[in-house]
């Protein structure tokens, strides 16, 4: 839950409450899988494994919500909005023009949200690797 909290910026609790009622077991696979795991693993930095989580929603055309958390999320952990860009432009080679102009207009949405909002708290640090 703390990867979850660093890298998105919203707590475990939050998306446990959301699907508690309807799937829990799902909220725990995201967690134990996606951020206990995956997100978790050596080899790639969190900047460079949220770019390719961009461009993969990208690439599926049909993901606009996990693509706004996660274009947010490659902002937390050290992306540039120039590089969420070029990420989404590349995309158009492999996903098509449709989905790369969608992914960029919900991009310059989460830019927007960001120049609107106060400056958040940053968010706790991820534990130590054992």
């Amino acid at each position: 839950m703390v990867r979850l909290s660093q890298i998105t910026g919203r707590s475990g609790e939050e998306v446990m409450a959301a699907l508690g009622e309807v799937a829990p077991d799902f909220a725990r696979y995201i967690f134990e899988f996606g951020y206990g795991d995956v997100y978790s693993r050596p080899g790639l930095d969190l900047r460079t494994r949220m770019l390719a989580t961009v461009a993969g929603l990208v690439a599926l055309g049909h993901a606009e919500r996990e693509l706004t958390v996660h274009i947010g999320s490659a902002l937390n952990v050290g992306a540039t909005r120039e590089e969420v860009v070029e990420v989404i432009m590349q995309m158009a080679l492999y996903a098509g023009f449709p989905a790369a102009l969608d992914a960029l207009l919900i991009a310059k949405k989460v830019f927007a949200a960001r120049d609107a909002a106060p400056p958040a708290a940053p968010p706790p640090a991820a534990p130590p690797a054992p």
